[in-house]
């Protein structure tokens, strides 16, 4: 399924789609493919690869093509969702495997570790991964077969070194994945500098416009692991409609656009509100002051994201008041549409969250920077 033999840039591969065109109509736009089983061959096989399904469909094909070019793997598979993309990944292992986890990540992904994955027998630990001094000593060689990374990891952006955790993980025979969700391909690629398995939440700025669910797995390698990942999604059907997929790939064609532009009114954002005298703090990697800059440079490339959090001045009570009164931000779950969201995360996640109270997640979107900037302002208690 690679398709690294393309040979233009990310940005044309995605404006074209590879350029792939339909070859019975020679349209441009791609069919939807609602067939549900396929006709065997007079040989009882199926030549053209599709059985049922719940297990593939030829619609998911030149999205998966496409994801393998921009990440440059071998082979990517769509799901339903981020979630079912995700939970794949901790469905391959067996009973008994020792996993790493980042303390700080998608909060929904670390309930469904804590609450189903401890109970069909996954031993997980949660670690700092922002330390190499942690990741080593929590490797255990022989035991531990996966090392979940997500950076930048959501809502503090922490930063992981992909590079470094994946060399150490080597060294201990264990696999390493990476929710690389708020990167996307086009800033970082996990699997050029050390990781097995990329995964994205297709939802969010693959998409970019807040009207499909979807997620995706891209490998590195072909092995027996990949394919017990495979066959969770096969005989679980955790797939994608065909309108869906046929949607993301039309989202994507535009992803280079949006996500230019929503680093670039992140970067502009977190820089002037970091001088806010009502903000204590902008998390933002593309902040010399941040604690990750210097591994969010070595490992993105072409700009930050457009994830950032603020702390507000006051607590809790204040930035609840600043998100209640904003008129561009939307108050919603989710981010990496075109339009810009504002969320309390600690009202979201609940007890046991990292988030300290006082923080606000803001997910960039592409509309004018300064109208943003002053949104955000005249919301600010007076």
């Amino acid at each position: 399924m690679s398709s690294k033999s393309y040979p233009y840039t990310p940005a044309t591969a995605l404006a074209q789609a590879l350029g792939k065109i339909d070859q019975e109509s020679q349209g441009v736009v791609l069919p939807i493919h609602v067939a549900t089983t396929y006709i065997r061959g007079k040989d009882n096989s199926y030549p053209t690869g599709n059985i049922y399904s719940r297990a593939d469909n030829p619609t998911y094909k030149p999205v998966e093509e496409l994801l393998c070019q921009l990440e440059q793997g071998h082979q990517a598979l769509l799901f339903g969702s981020g979630m079912a993309a995700a939970t794949a990944v901790f469905q391959g292992l067996r009973p008994g495997d020792h996993v790493l986890a980042p303390k700080v990540m998608y909060w929904a992904l670390r309930n469904w570790l804590l609450n189903f994955a401890t109970d069909w027998g996954l031993v997980i630990e949660f670690i700092d991964m922002t330390q190499l001094s942690e990741v080593s000593k929590a490797l255990q060689p022989g035991k531990t077969k996966l090392v979940w990374l997500e950076t930048p990891g959501n809502p503090m952006w922490t930063i992981s070194d992909i590079a470094e955790i994946s060399a150490l993980a080597k060294g201990a025979g264990a696999f390493v994945a990476v929710d690389s969700t708020c990167a996307t391909p086009l800033l970082t690629q996990p699997l050029t500098i050390g990781a097995d398995i990329v995964m994205h939440s297709a939802t969010k700025y693959l998409n970019g416009h807040s009207d499909v669910i979807a997620g995706a797995l891209i490998t590195k390698h072909d092995n027996d692991y990949w394919q017990r990942i495979r066959a969770v999604r096969a005989q679980g059907g955790a797939v994608p409609s065909p309108h869906d997929a046929a949607q993301l790939l039309r989202g994507m064609r535009t992803m280079h656009l949006r996500v230019r532009e929503s680093c670039a009114n992140a970067m502009f954002l977190a820089q002037q509100l970091e001088q806010h005298p009502q903000i204590i703090e902008v998390l933002y990697p593309g902040l010399p002051s941040f604690s990750g800059h210097d591994v969010a440079t070595k490992q993105m490339h072409g700009g930050f994201g457009g994830m950032f959090s603020i702390r507000v001045q006051g607590g809790e009570q204040a930035a609840v008041h600043l998100a209640a009164n904003t008129k561009l931000w939307k108050r919603a779950t989710s981010l990496g549409g075109v339009e810009s969201l504002i969320e309390h995360r600690a009202s979201v996640e609940g007890a046991g969250t990292p988030c300290p109270p006082d923080l606000l997640r803001l997910s960039a979107g592409i509309e004018d920077k300064d109208e943003l900037l002053a949104d955000i302002l005249q919301a600010l208690p007076k």
